[in-house]
């Protein structure tokens, strides 16, 4: 017998030969059926009974939404899930897309959570140099992905300014031998940007992405400026952006202003305000992402850590007033649940590199640190600059693309994230939408196959995807879910 908390299912009178593989998982009164093509349907009970022993054919309705979905193997649209399931995954054979490049590991802030192990501004020897610029681009277009973004995190890139503008112009070189389409993208606190800057990477259509952890006392305490206020330091070009953002959708420049909140225990009664924060700074959707172990976030993990259920509590609350304010007519989403509901309600990759199976690293992106090491993704970096070399490729003067392609360790990060191979991911619902970090798990156990079921990452992922079911049961809000699909989902021009 298999025991649900209301009803028992008599194992011995299971009819296996009416439905292909599946994956269920019980929500409320409900059971939640998945595939590997990402199709889902929800079954009472009772149907759930009738489905398993094979009665389905006595509830016609029943019959046909169980055929409509690929539920039942003898009806299957072979043709169909075939489609659905290489459009989900065709991007691992792409190539990686998304290449992270550091110029510098110096930063004039001290984040209390510091994931990237930043240096002090003053330490010039943790920038990159023009020779070593120049080899990391050639490298990134070696990549065979005709799509290449190249995203500058640091430290803080601006610090850098001469090779960031360098990697630019010689990337828009290469773009035309290599006939490849190209993004640039920039991630920065924008302390250090002015007016000659900010026009330059407008021009050039570079998308820019700052971190805003909520309203000023909040985001002071959390990212703190030396000598500064590292608040009024990021809103002062928030402002600036989005008065020019009608001219800059009608020059052409397509881009949100990206948003990033990391989550510490001092975020967790505050998720009205941040909200509030970034609706007044015309954002579009936020990305709200909890707390790492890496970098110095390890020294205070003490005084920053939270509970999943307490993670949980801030999220739904969270996302339950974006969805209040959406009803009330503000066209407003958060980007993980974004993610997330893509994978459920489309057929499409959404890019998001940890929620792919296997997941990104090497085969979907690159990182390069500002001496041309090369890692599987910026977490193996970050882990690098904690003294942990486990996830280094190589460097750029030594190593070409196809030799990190063919390495043990790129083979090993594919099979450690693979979900089909992984106890307790490879029996799991919600394995169609999900994926996991093989260096978050490393850095829990010391190995990145041991993905720990139940492990902090993985309750707050499924937490998060029951909520995100739960909430499409109501067609209301599924409507409204199905409408943040739609790109672009832009501020109003008429601000």
């Amino acid at each position: 017998m298999y025991q649900f908390s209301n009803m028992a299912v008599n194992l011995q009178k299971v009819n296996y030969s009416n439905f292909p593989p599946f994956y269920f998982r019980e929500l409320g009164d409900d059971v939640l059926l998945t595939n590997d093509a990402g199709e889902w349907l929800f079954l009472t009970k009772k149907e759930f009974e009738q489905f398993l022993y094979g009665d389905f054919k006595k509830n016609k309705e029943l019959h046909l939404k169980l055929k409509e979905n690929n539920f039942l193997k003898k009806e299957l649209d072979i043709g169909q899930l075939s489609e659905k399931y290489y459009s989900r995954n065709e991007t691992v054979f792409w190539g990686p897309a998304l290449h992270i490049v550091i110029p510098t590991l110096r930063c004039d802030h001290k984040c209390i959570y510091c994931h990237a192990s930043a240096q002090d501004s003053s330490k010039k020897e943790f920038d990159m140099t023009q020779e070593t610029a120049k080899k990391v681009v050639d490298r990134i277009f070696e990549a065979p992905n005709k799509f290449i973004v190249i995203e500058f995190q640091g430290g803080e890139p601006l610090l850098n300014w001469p090779i960031v503008k360098l990697i630019i112009e010689y990337s828009e070189k290469k773009t035309k031998t290599e006939k490849k389409a190209l993004e640039i993208k920039l991630v920065s606190n924008f302390s250090v940007m002015d007016s000659a800057k900010f026009h330059y990477l407008l021009k050039k259509k570079v998308a820019l992405c700052t971190s805003l952890d909520g309203p000023e006392k909040l985001h002071n305490n959390q990212r703190r400026l030396l000598g500064g206020n590292s608040y009024q330091a990021a809103a002062k070009w928030l402002k600036r952006f989005y008065n020019l953002y009608p001219k800059l959708l009608k020059s052409g420049y397509i881009y949100r202003m990206g948003g990033i909140v990391t989550v510490t225990k001092f975020s967790l009664p505050h998720y009205k305000e941040i909200v509030d924060e970034y609706i007044k700074f015309k954002f579009a959707e936020p990305y709200i992402r909890p707390l790492n172990p890496f970098g110095f976030s390890r020294d205070n993990w003490e005084r920053l850590k939270y509970s999943p259920d307490d993670y949980l509590k801030f999220y739904k609350n969270l996302l339950s007033y974006i969805i209040e304010l959406n009803f009330s007519g503000k066209k407003f989403r958060e980007k993980f649940a974004l993610t997330i509901l893509r994978k459920i309600l489309t057929d499409e990759d959404p890019g998001h590199m940890e929620y792919r199976s296997p997941c990104g690293a090497v085969v979907g992106q690159v990182a390069y640190n500002f001496n041309g090491d090369i890692y599987t993704c910026d977490e193996g970096r970050m882990l690098g600059m904690m003294g942990d070399q486990t996830f280094k490729l190589g460097n750029v003067f030594e190593d070409t693309y196809q030799n990190i392609i063919e390495k043990s360790l790129t083979k090993i990060m594919c099979l450690a994230s693979c979900l089909e191979g992984l106890p307790g991911c490879s029996e799991c619902a919600y394995k169609p939408y999900c994926g996991v970090c093989p260096i978050y798990n490393y850095f829990q156990t010391g190995n990145p196959f041991t993905c720990v079921a139940n492990n902090k990452r993985c309750k707050i992922n499924q937490g998060i995807i029951d909520f995100l079911f739960e909430n499409l049961k109501n067609e209301k809000t599924k409507e409204l879910f199905e409408g943040w699909m739609e790109e672009p989902f832009n501020i109003p021009v008429n601000l």
